[in-house]
């Protein structure tokens, strides 16, 4: 399987830059495969207050350079991107958790940077089904021509899944797990996403999207959902192997914070900040090539 990137946001940390519940709130991109991951970007999200005028004082003794301002996650998300776009390094697929997945703006800056993309949702996102097609209202002579528009109502991709029902499920084993194979019943389908800021083609249609659902047997409805704009030729499980690699983010923090001290800063300076992930983002890549080369010596 291709290597692909994901998302993530990190929280908790103990020093006393930007005073969001107590904690510094930091937004990473990761690289990822089955075998292995590691963070590729870092940014410290700056909440709004800091471009009041009264939090000029604060900004000047953490050292906060005049032009970093408040940014949403999500739009933090899509600058590291294109500065990594920039270096040569474009994802063949991109994972986020449902923090960027449920963002319209989001999904729609992934789109016209042609990325594809494998993103967790909320099942209560609208979409259309596959069969649904635009109806072009009639010209009456004044003004401008009306747009090509879908006549009937979205539902919610939780309804699209209870629609086609259990019986659709297959069962897959995406990965093995500390305890044994991962295994669930998934169902996929094809919608056009409704919703907010859709992209319909001049013809009025908007484009098909994989719908993932993840209906464990015995569950009355599912309990996770993903949309992916991943060709309509891809297996099936493979597509719910890819959704699933989010889990490497969370291997990446849980090293990142017990093994290599990401938590631990306790400085007051932007660029502090920046230095203490950079510093610790570079010992886990070492640790990283150390696991995954077949040429370092074996533990004792």
């Amino acid at each position: 399987m291709k290597p692909s990137t994901m998302l993530g946001s990190t929280r908790g940390y103990s020093g006393t830059l930007g005073k969001v519940g107590n904690c510094q709130i930091g937004v990473s991109v990761h690289a990822a495969s089955d075998a292995a991951s590691c963070p590729l970007a870092w940014r410290l999200f700056l909440p709004e207050k800091w471009d009041l005028p009264e939090a000029a004082g604060q900004r000047a003794r953490c050292r906060v350079p005049g032009d970093e301002r408040h940014r949403p996650k999500w739009q933090l998300a899509l600058e590291m991107l294109d500065e990594l776009a920039a270096t040569g390094l474009r994802p063949d697929v991109l994972v986020a958790d449902i923090d960027y997945g449920a963002n319209a703006s989001f999904r729609r800056g992934l789109e016209e940077r042609g990325l594809a993309f494998a993103l967790q949702v909320k099942g209560e996102l609208t979409a259309y089904p596959a069969t649904a097609e635009p109806h072009q209202p009639v010209y009456g002579g004044l003004g401008p021509r009306p747009l090509p528009r879908y006549r009937t109502r979205p539902v919610s991709l939780r309804e699209h899944v209870l629609d086609a029902g259990w019986d659709q499920a297959v069962t897959i084993t995406w990965r093995k797990g500390s305890k044994g194979p991962m295994t669930s019943a998934f169902i996929a389908l094809r919608v056009r996403l409704a919703g907010r800021r859709p992209k319909p083609a001049l013809d009025g249609t908007i484009p098909l999207r994989w719908l993932i659902a993840q209906w464990p047997d015995g569950q009355d409805e599912p309990v996770k959902y993903w949309i992916s704009n991943l060709p309509a030729d891809i297996p099936v499980p493979d597509l719910v192997r890819l959704a699933k690699l989010r889990w490497r983010i969370e291997h990446d923090y849980r090293e990142l914070k017990t093994s290599l001290g990401l938590d631990h800063f306790e400085g007051r300076s932007f660029a502090g900040w920046h230095r203490h992930v950079t510093l610790v983002t570079a010992a886990h890549l070492f640790l990283t090539e150390q696991r995954t080369d077949p040429r370092a010596p074996a533990r004792a």
